[in-house]
């Protein structure tokens, strides 16, 4: 059902889901961004419509909520092993079309990619999402080109028109509350996007030739250009490699935890071996690998591509380096390939 309502009608819904759930939304962090007397929008505990942005992309992901940037396993001592508790029991999460797919790839490799995560899923199966709708593309955003401007499969929906906020409810358990503070009940439609600047010609992963991709010299150039800082993966809402750390307590070198951390591809250390073996030593090669695991191999494995099309990697990037321009220079590396 769908539904119009007033700032304070939201903010009683807001209340009432706070009851239950960690609710989790872009927040803007004023003078908290990459430069002097700039705003950071990212991904923080929200109680209110007014502390939503919604007509801004975050520069951070919903990740966090699900995926933990450094998560305890287990505690442990000498003698005994104690789990964790979750960071939440419950949690709603406010994000765009293409986070919300998103989800899905998370899920792939996650729960589907041999046995279950336990850590992500005793997350996973206590969130609900509210999809924000697009009514506008953001800078960098190439989502209609990756099929990911638009998901039927959500909670609820929310957009904002001239001060009024309309939901589209999914949830049957959700519609006696909304229609409590509602002012009018009607159809509701989550706004999308159907073009955008940015646009991406993706390679056709069953005629691709990976040996030809792999030695071309169209990865040199991220050598000088890329400083490693990892900012594209961490931004990114479909990156899910980490490490472990054992963090052993002073007091006691026996006593201590164990943590899984966020790890990147295109940072130092991330492919050292034991023995002393590194791969991927060249930054080009980092971005080599990175880029045919979002739109290559990952499909050619699961059906469909990993990479969502928030633009997020292009915006982060302190080097100015294109994600989607290097998805376009691969689908024309193959396309002169298969003339050959």
């Amino acid at each position: 059902m769908g539904y119009r309502l007033s700032k304070d009608g939201l903010n009683a819904v807001l209340a009432e889901f706070s009851r239950h759930y960690k609710l989790y939304a872009p927040h803007r962090f004023p003078y908290q961004g990459e430069h002097s007397d700039t705003d950071s929008i990212r991904y923080a505990e929200v109680k209110t419509v007014d502390e939503i942005e919604l007509g801004e992309k975050s520069s951070h992901t919903f990740k966090e909520a699900l995926i933990p940037i450094s998560e305890t396993l287990f505690f442990f001592t000498e003698d005994n092993i104690k789990e964790s508790d979750p960071v939440h029991t419950g949690a709603i999460i406010f994000l765009r079309s293409c986070d919300l797919h998103a989800v899905k790839r998370l899920d792939e490799i996650y729960l589907n990619n041999g046995a279950d995560d336990y850590y992500y899923k005793r997350l996973r199966n206590n969130v609900k999402f509210v999809l924000l709708g697009c009514s506008s593309p953001f800078e960098n955003c190439f989502c209609v080109d990756m099929g990911t401007n638009i998901i039927n499969e959500y909670d609820a929906s929310l957009d904002v028109r001239d001060g009024q906020y309309y939901v589209d409810c999914k949830a049957s358990d959700w519609n006696s509350l909304f229609q409590n503070h509602a002012e009018e009940i009607l159809d509701v439609v989550p706004s999308h996007v159907d073009k955008t600047p940015t646009r991406v010609s993706l390679p056709d992963t069953n005629t691709i030739d990976t040996v030809t991709v792999i030695k071309s010299s169209m990865w040199d150039e991220y050598d000088s250009r890329c400083i490693a800082c990892g900012r594209c993966n961490c931004s990114c809402p479909t990156c899910t490699c980490f490490t472990m750390q054992d963090i052993f307590y002073t007091d006691n070198g026996r006593v201590g935890e164990r943590r899984r951390v966020w790890a990147s591809c295109m940072v130092d250390k991330f492919t050292d071996v034991a023995g002393g073996g590194s791969y991927r030593n060249r930054y080009g090669e980092r971005m080599r690998f990175k880029v045919l695991h979002k739109v290559v191999d990952f499909k050619q494995r699961f059906g469909y591509q990993m990479c969502v099309g928030c633009g997020r990697c292009d915006d982060v990037c302190p080097e100015y380096i294109s994600f989607s321009h290097a998805v376009n220079k691969l689908s024309k590396l193959s396309k002169e390939g298969r003339k050959q």
